[in-house]
């Protein structure tokens, strides 16, 4: 459904992307692991056709780009308009029915929100309304982008529940995070980037057999340590 082969992205002569390569099954839950710079969302804007890379291919298998969803670090959210006129807005771009704003609303924990404007809205409830602005027209695939970043545990525990809900609708489901315990309970694959490498892909409990770990969440922070010397985070 999506991948990535031998590819190499540079800014002003820096590489920050080198020789990336994986690749996710239709209907997986895959995790892209690092801290702040590794790359990961370099990856995630060069996959959605916001960047360009130097060298490589990738693919993401969808008929046209309105089957994917996208949440990104920056919301991009209308400020002065209430959460369910955002909803509306881009249900329409997406020629959805405009019913299902208010259940995408539901599926965040936003109904009661919906009257809001978002200037108003916590930084955490503006993380789930982009979460359901990104899933509003089902999309065949979902991109994350640190979903549950400062979120409180209950509400990233709903976040959690509603991304194994979308994938088994059939929504192929990529997030990058920094929270390993995050990665361990939710993805089938993970690949660990390090300064725009990856080194190391599989499954969270084949990583750490590899590693001679136990497929616990300590035991995947410790492969990564092990194998870059960075603690996350």
């Amino acid at each position: 459904m999506i991948s990535m082969t031998n590819v190499v992205k540079r800014f002003n002569g820096n590489t920050v992307l080198s020789d990336v390569s994986f690749s996710v099954k239709s209907g997986e839950i895959f995790g892209l692991l690092g801290p702040s710079g590794a790359g990961k969302t370099t990856i995630i804007n060069i996959l959605a056709k916001q960047l360009t890379a130097e060298e490589g291919s990738h693919t993401v298998d969808v008929e046209d780009f309105t089957q994917v969803g996208l949440m990104l670090e920056e919301d991009g959210l209308y400020a002065r308009l209430t959460a369910l006129q955002n909803l509306n807005l881009f249900a329409g771009i997406y020629g959805v029915d405009k019913a299902k704003t208010e259940e995408a609303l539901k599926s965040v924990g936003l109904a009661e929100e919906s009257k809001k404007p978002v200037a108003k809205l916590s930084k955490g409830m503006r993380q789930r309304l982009a979460l359901a602005r990104a899933i509003i027209h089902s999309p065949k695939v979902l991109f994350l982008d640190e979903p549950t970043a400062n979120l409180d545990p209950n509400t990233a525990r709903g976040i959690h529940k509603l991304v194994f809900a979308l994938r088994d609708s059939g929504t192929t489901v990529f997030l990058t995070t920094h929270n390993m315990e995050e990665a361990v309970n939710l993805c089938d694959n993970v690949a660990l980037l390090h300064k725009g490498e990856i080194v190391e892909y599989g499954a969270p409990g084949d990583i750490c057999q590899r590693h001679d770990s136990f497929k616990t969440v300590p035991d995947l922070e410790s492969v990564f340590v092990k194998l870059t010397g960075v603690v996350l985070e």
